[in-house]
Protein backbone atom coordinates (compact mmCIF):
# COMPACT_ATOMS: atom_id res chain seq x y z
CA UNK A 1 0.00 0.00 0.00
CA UNK A 2 2.63 2.12 0.74
CA UNK A 3 4.68 1.37 -2.75
CA UNK A 4 1.42 2.61 -4.31
CA UNK A 5 0.41 5.81 -2.11
CA UNK A 6 4.57 6.81 -1.71
CA UNK A 7 4.81 8.55 1.84
CA UNK A 8 5.15 11.96 2.77
CA UNK A 9 5.16 13.23 -0.73
CA UNK A 10 8.16 10.79 -1.93
CA UNK A 11 5.99 8.40 -4.47
CA UNK A 12 3.91 11.32 -5.19
CA UNK A 13 6.96 13.25 -6.55
CA UNK A 14 7.69 9.99 -8.77
CA UNK A 15 4.25 10.07 -10.04
CA UNK A 16 4.79 13.92 -10.66
CA UNK A 17 8.24 13.21 -12.47
CA UNK A 18 6.35 10.86 -14.96
CA UNK A 19 3.51 13.06 -15.60
CA UNK A 20 5.67 16.08 -16.09
CA UNK A 21 7.89 13.39 -19.09
CA UNK A 22 4.82 12.74 -20.58
CA UNK A 23 3.07 16.20 -20.56
CA UNK A 24 6.42 17.13 -22.57
CA UNK A 25 6.25 14.29 -25.15
CA UNK A 26 2.39 15.08 -25.36
CA UNK A 27 3.46 18.49 -26.40
CA UNK A 28 5.70 17.53 -29.04
CA UNK A 29 2.50 15.44 -30.75
CA UNK A 30 0.58 18.83 -30.39
CA UNK A 31 3.26 20.59 -32.24
CA UNK A 32 3.27 17.67 -34.90
CA UNK A 33 -0.41 17.89 -35.60
CA UNK A 34 -0.49 21.46 -36.36
CA UNK A 35 -0.75 25.33 -34.25
CA UNK A 36 -4.69 25.42 -33.07
CA UNK A 37 -4.54 29.45 -32.83
CA UNK A 38 -6.59 30.53 -29.54
CA UNK A 39 -6.94 34.62 -30.27
CA UNK A 40 -8.39 35.99 -33.13
CA UNK A 41 -5.36 37.84 -34.58
CA UNK A 42 -3.80 33.73 -34.39
CA UNK A 43 -7.63 32.63 -36.45
CA UNK A 44 -7.11 35.49 -38.99
CA UNK A 45 -2.91 34.82 -39.42
CA UNK A 46 -3.98 30.65 -39.82
CA UNK A 47 -6.87 31.62 -42.16
CA UNK A 48 -4.48 33.43 -44.46
CA UNK A 49 -6.27 36.72 -43.98
CA UNK A 50 -3.29 38.68 -43.11
CA UNK A 51 -0.63 38.24 -45.75
CA UNK A 52 2.53 39.30 -43.34
CA UNK A 53 3.71 40.59 -40.40
CA UNK A 54 3.82 44.87 -41.37
CA UNK A 55 0.24 44.50 -41.50
CA UNK A 56 -0.13 43.39 -37.90
CA UNK A 57 3.05 46.05 -36.63
CA UNK A 58 0.46 48.77 -38.88
CA UNK A 59 -2.49 48.35 -36.96
CA UNK A 60 -0.30 48.42 -34.38
CA UNK A 61 -2.16 44.83 -33.09
CA UNK A 62 -1.04 42.95 -29.97
CA UNK A 63 0.41 39.37 -30.77
CA UNK A 64 -0.44 37.50 -27.94
CA UNK A 65 0.71 33.63 -29.70
CA UNK A 66 4.41 32.87 -30.64
CA UNK A 67 3.26 30.91 -33.26
CA UNK A 68 2.39 34.19 -35.41
CA UNK A 69 5.81 35.01 -35.99
CA UNK A 70 6.80 31.53 -36.66
CA UNK A 71 4.40 31.44 -39.21
CA UNK A 72 5.76 34.63 -41.22
CA UNK A 73 9.42 34.00 -40.51
CA UNK A 74 10.00 30.60 -40.30
CA UNK A 75 13.31 29.67 -40.95
CA UNK A 76 14.54 32.74 -41.34
CA UNK A 77 14.63 33.28 -37.39
CA UNK A 78 18.02 33.38 -35.81
CA UNK A 79 18.05 33.02 -31.81
CA UNK A 80 21.10 34.01 -29.41
CA UNK A 81 21.58 33.47 -25.93
CA UNK A 82 23.39 36.89 -25.09
CA UNK A 83 23.45 35.80 -21.08
CA UNK A 84 22.30 33.76 -18.67
CA UNK A 85 22.88 34.67 -14.90
CA UNK A 86 21.68 33.21 -11.50
CA UNK A 87 19.56 35.76 -9.34
CA UNK A 88 18.55 35.09 -5.55
CA UNK A 89 16.33 35.95 -2.84
CA UNK A 90 16.36 35.20 0.43
CA UNK A 91 12.99 32.70 1.36
CA UNK A 92 12.15 31.33 4.93
CA UNK A 93 13.70 28.33 3.86
CA UNK A 94 16.79 30.12 2.61
CA UNK A 95 18.49 31.38 -0.17
CA UNK A 96 16.59 30.82 -3.55
CA UNK A 97 18.38 30.67 -6.84
CA UNK A 98 17.07 31.36 -10.11
CA UNK A 99 18.52 31.46 -13.61
CA UNK A 100 18.01 34.69 -15.63
CA UNK A 101 18.47 34.06 -19.60
CA UNK A 102 18.45 37.27 -22.07
CA UNK A 103 17.51 35.79 -25.79
CA UNK A 104 17.65 38.01 -28.53
CA UNK A 105 15.88 36.88 -31.73
CA UNK A 106 15.93 38.34 -35.18
CA UNK A 107 15.81 37.26 -39.08
CA UNK A 108 18.38 39.79 -40.41
CA UNK A 109 16.20 41.67 -42.20
CA UNK A 110 14.23 44.67 -40.50
CA UNK A 111 13.08 42.30 -37.33
CA UNK A 112 14.47 41.75 -34.00
CA UNK A 113 13.35 40.80 -30.58
CA UNK A 114 14.36 40.69 -27.12
CA UNK A 115 13.17 38.65 -24.23
CA UNK A 116 13.91 37.98 -20.59
CA UNK A 117 12.54 35.15 -18.83
CA UNK A 118 13.80 33.57 -14.51
CA UNK A 119 13.12 30.54 -13.80
CA UNK A 120 14.56 27.39 -11.97
CA UNK A 121 16.88 25.77 -14.44
CA UNK A 122 18.87 26.79 -17.68
CA UNK A 123 17.02 25.17 -20.23
CA UNK A 124 13.62 26.45 -19.10
CA UNK A 125 14.69 29.72 -18.63
CA UNK A 126 15.89 29.55 -22.28
CA UNK A 127 12.96 28.46 -23.63
CA UNK A 128 11.01 31.04 -21.95
CA UNK A 129 12.98 33.71 -22.99
CA UNK A 130 13.15 32.44 -26.71
CA UNK A 131 8.84 32.95 -26.77
CA UNK A 132 9.18 35.75 -25.07
CA UNK A 133 11.15 37.30 -27.78
CA UNK A 134 9.17 36.43 -30.38
CA UNK A 135 6.05 38.00 -28.87
CA UNK A 136 8.17 40.79 -28.77
CA UNK A 137 9.61 41.37 -31.91
CA UNK A 138 9.41 44.42 -33.23
CA UNK A 139 9.95 46.42 -37.05
CA UNK A 140 13.66 48.01 -37.37
CA UNK A 141 13.58 51.06 -39.74
CA UNK A 142 16.62 51.18 -42.12
CA UNK A 143 18.18 54.26 -44.47
CA UNK A 144 20.81 55.99 -46.30
CA UNK A 145 24.20 57.79 -44.87
CA UNK A 146 24.22 60.46 -47.70
CA UNK A 147 23.36 59.63 -50.84
CA UNK A 148 20.71 57.12 -51.52
CA UNK A 149 21.70 54.53 -53.74
CA UNK A 150 21.05 50.94 -53.24
CA UNK A 151 19.44 48.82 -50.50
CA UNK A 152 18.83 50.51 -46.92
CA UNK A 153 22.23 49.76 -45.02
CA UNK A 154 22.14 51.87 -41.74
CA UNK A 155 19.66 53.33 -39.44
CA UNK A 156 17.73 56.41 -40.71
CA UNK A 157 18.67 59.00 -38.20
CA UNK A 158 20.21 59.37 -34.52
CA UNK A 159 18.53 57.38 -32.03
CA UNK A 160 18.61 56.95 -28.59
CA UNK A 161 17.46 53.72 -26.24
CA UNK A 162 18.27 53.76 -21.96
CA UNK A 163 17.63 51.36 -19.62
CA UNK A 164 18.75 52.04 -15.83
CA UNK A 165 21.76 53.97 -15.92
CA UNK A 166 22.64 53.15 -19.71
CA UNK A 167 22.58 55.04 -22.78
CA UNK A 168 23.10 53.91 -26.32
CA UNK A 169 22.89 56.32 -29.06
CA UNK A 170 22.50 54.57 -32.60
CA UNK A 171 25.03 56.72 -35.25
CA UNK A 172 24.48 56.28 -39.38
CA UNK A 173 27.40 55.61 -41.17
CA UNK A 174 28.78 55.79 -44.44
CA UNK A 175 28.62 52.52 -46.69
CA UNK A 176 31.27 49.83 -45.96
CA UNK A 177 32.07 51.49 -42.51
CA UNK A 178 30.64 47.72 -40.61
CA UNK A 179 29.15 47.86 -37.40
CA UNK A 180 31.44 49.95 -34.43
CA UNK A 181 30.33 48.37 -31.31
CA UNK A 182 30.49 45.98 -28.40
CA UNK A 183 30.41 42.13 -29.85
CA UNK A 184 26.42 42.12 -27.99
CA UNK A 185 25.72 44.96 -29.89
CA UNK A 186 27.40 43.81 -33.43
CA UNK A 187 25.07 40.97 -32.27
CA UNK A 188 22.04 42.57 -32.20
CA UNK A 189 22.24 45.25 -34.85
CA UNK A 190 23.10 42.17 -37.51
CA UNK A 191 19.90 40.27 -36.55
CA UNK A 192 17.97 43.43 -37.25
CA UNK A 193 19.31 43.66 -40.72
CA UNK A 194 21.49 46.91 -40.05
CA UNK A 195 25.08 46.80 -41.58
CA UNK A 196 26.67 50.00 -41.10
CA UNK A 197 26.60 52.09 -37.58
CA UNK A 198 28.40 53.87 -34.79
CA UNK A 199 27.88 53.48 -31.44
CA UNK A 200 28.19 55.68 -28.54
CA UNK A 201 27.79 54.76 -25.13
CA UNK A 202 26.88 56.29 -21.23
CA UNK A 203 26.56 54.63 -17.55
CA UNK A 204 27.41 51.21 -16.74
CA UNK A 205 27.12 49.49 -19.63
CA UNK A 206 29.08 46.00 -17.86
CA UNK A 207 25.29 45.71 -16.47
CA UNK A 208 24.81 43.27 -20.16
CA UNK A 209 21.01 43.14 -19.83
CA UNK A 210 20.52 46.61 -19.32
CA UNK A 211 23.04 47.16 -22.42
CA UNK A 212 21.22 45.23 -24.63
CA UNK A 213 17.75 46.54 -24.00
CA UNK A 214 19.16 49.99 -24.20
CA UNK A 215 19.94 48.75 -27.85
CA UNK A 216 16.59 47.08 -28.55
CA UNK A 217 15.04 49.85 -27.27
CA UNK A 218 17.31 52.29 -30.01
CA UNK A 219 16.37 50.36 -32.51
CA UNK A 220 12.44 49.79 -31.56
CA UNK A 221 12.76 53.80 -32.18
CA UNK A 222 14.08 53.96 -35.49
CA UNK A 223 9.92 54.00 -36.37
CA UNK A 224 9.47 56.74 -34.18
CA UNK A 225 10.73 59.25 -35.68
CA UNK A 226 8.21 60.99 -38.87
CA UNK A 227 10.82 61.90 -41.65
CA UNK A 228 10.05 63.79 -44.47
CA UNK A 229 9.62 60.76 -46.73
CA UNK A 230 6.87 59.59 -44.16
CA UNK A 231 4.89 62.77 -45.22
CA UNK A 232 2.76 61.62 -47.78
CA UNK A 233 -1.17 61.64 -47.02
CA UNK A 234 -1.78 58.88 -45.42
CA UNK A 235 -4.78 56.37 -46.97
CA UNK A 236 -6.85 55.85 -43.86
CA UNK A 237 -8.04 51.68 -44.91
CA UNK A 238 -10.15 48.88 -42.17
CA UNK A 239 -8.36 46.92 -39.47
CA UNK A 240 -7.79 43.42 -40.07
CA UNK A 241 -11.04 43.11 -37.37
CA UNK A 242 -13.19 44.82 -38.65
CA UNK A 243 -12.57 43.72 -42.17
CA UNK A 244 -13.01 40.09 -41.32
CA UNK A 245 -15.69 40.23 -38.82
CA UNK A 246 -17.53 38.05 -40.52
CA UNK A 247 -15.28 35.34 -40.58
CA UNK A 248 -14.40 35.71 -36.83
CA UNK A 249 -18.16 35.58 -35.96
CA UNK A 250 -18.52 32.59 -38.15
CA UNK A 251 -15.25 30.57 -36.11
CA UNK A 252 -15.82 32.14 -32.88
Amino acid sequence: MSEERGGFGRGRGGRGRGRGRGRGRGQGSREESGWTPVTKLGRLVKEGKISSLEEIFLFSLPVKEAEIIEYFLKDKLQDEVMKIMPVQKQSSAGQCTRFKAFVALGDNDGHIGLGVKCAAEVATAIRGAITAAKLNVSPVRRGYWGRKGGLPHTVPCKVTGKCGSVRVRLIPAPRGTGLVSSPAGKKLMHMAGIQDCYTSCRGHSRTMGNFIKAIFFALKATYGYLSPELWADTTFVKSPYQEHTDFLAKTA
